[in-house]
């Protein structure tokens, strides 16, 4: 008798639409939380789908994002973000305590308090380009992502880390080419322009520092010698791409959320200001802007979780977009509920690994849903969610659009 030997499914899976995960992970799910699957770059992986899953491994010292044999290990896909390892095995554990004690105190929650009014008057300017271009052609739908969601986490974050206004439309397309996951020659090529930019932009700032996160980079070479240039520019890259990028997918797919349905429109419109805080957590919960399979780690021994072996080495991918909607956890997961309590999504991560820029991407996202709510209350999308492309060739994904009218 011969046996039949199934192959692992192969990520990335295709979404029913832009609000909608793939229903594999469910699938998946059910059988186990964690799962055999081939990367989008062809090679094996173990896939985590279960929330309790998740969380343990975010929590976990045992998983790093950094294999002692990089040019041997697993690869998630060719993109220059997240593609895999990349840095010291070695000295993982004290780069990222380094990391978390220069950056903290630059994301806290006091900073971005003082922050929240630049935020408001940023916000209100790409209202008013939003409102330009609906003067100029009263026919034609204006696309919200290129008048709100990617501008302005550009421009917030560009301030917070230093950057000058003429140069904030620099990284945009940089930031894209390196996501690009199967045109690995670009996108290390765009990884390299960029952090060739931000060595010349940390070299300023050590001649003429400002208040800014980039010269709190700079200052920080001084009280630590083994800390180079070659990394405080990777660093800074790293925050200009991470700081807008994932906050602009929020925006687009809150949007999404907010006009695909009258009844959940409606209930925003109604009390924008009282609404936002649960409504951006379930935003946070239920969008998916990512076309990635999921979080990079590397098992650092052989580890159980989810009643399977993770052997030392093994990629292991970590799907909050499916973890985020574990039956196990959360009741109609697929459902947006204001009144969800609790919340404890996994979309920042948890523990030692938790999003620096968590506090950071609230107050955008705290910030403009009222003011584009208030400033555009007859708000509604000029196309179904169904038409809308999801850019599955990039790791942030989004769609190709948000197009709106009022």
């Amino acid at each position: 008798m011969t046996s039949t030997v199934h192959a692992a499914p192969r990520l990335p899976f295709d979404r029913p639409n832009a609000l909608e995960v793939a229903p594999e992970y469910a699938a998946l799910r059910e059988q186990s939380p964690v799962t055999r699957v081939t990367s989008p770059a062809g090679d094996p992986a173990w896939l985590v789908t279960g929330y309790a899953e998740v969380r343990q491994i975010f929590g976990d010292a045992r998983f790093g994002r950094r294999h002692p044999t990089p040019e041997t290990a697993a690869r998630v896909s060719e993109a220059a973000i997240a593609g895999g390892s990349l840095g010291d095995y070695n000295t993982e554990t004290r780069d990222h305590q380094r990391l978390r004690k220069m950056l903290v105190p630059a994301f806290s929650a006091r900073r971005m308090m003082r922050l929240t009014e630049r935020i408001q008057e940023l916000t209100a300017h790409c209202l008013d380009d939003m409102q330009k271009l609906r003067d100029a052609d009263p026919d034609e739908p204006v696309d919200l992502n290129k008048v709100l969601a990617f501008p302005l986490p550009a421009l917030v974050i560009s301030e917070l880390l230093g950057v000058p206004p003429e140069d904030r439309t620099l990284f945009g397309e940089l930031s894209k080419r390196m996501t690009a996951m199967y045109d690995g020659a670009d996108a290390w090529a765009a990884r390299s322009e960029l952090e060739a930019y931000t060595a010349g932009l940390a070299a300023a700032k050590r001649v003429n520092p400002g208040p800014d996160v980039i010269s709190d980079v700079v200052a920080m070479q001084e009280e630590d010698p083994t800390f180079t240039d070659f990394e405080a520019a990777r660093l800074a890259a790293g925050l200009l791409f991470a700081g807008h990028e994932t906050t602009s997918g929020r925006i687009s797919f809150g949007v999404l959320w907010l006009l695909s349905d009258p009844n959940r429109r409606a209930a925003f419109v109604a009390d924008p200001d009282g609404q936002v805080q649960p409504t951006v957590e379930e935003i946070l919960r239920l969008a998916a802007p990512s076309a990635g399979p999921g979080l990079l780690r590397y098992a650092r021994e052989d580890v159980q979780v989810g009643g399977v072996t993770i052997a030392a080495g093994d990629l292991v991918l970590l799907n909050t977009d499916a973890a985020n909607r574990d039956e196990s956890v959360y009741t109609d997961p697929r459902e947006f509920r204001v009144d969800r309590k609790p919340n404890a999504h996994l979309t920042f991560g948890h523990g030692m690994h938790a999003c620096i820029g968590a506090n950071l991407a609230r107050t955008e996202l705290r910030t403009v849903f009222p003011a584009l709510f208030h400033r555009f209350p007859g708000l509604r999308l000029a196309a179904d969610v169904n038409e809308l492309e999801i850019q599955t060739h990039l790791v942030t994904g989004g769609v190709d659009r948000v197009p709106v009218l009022w």
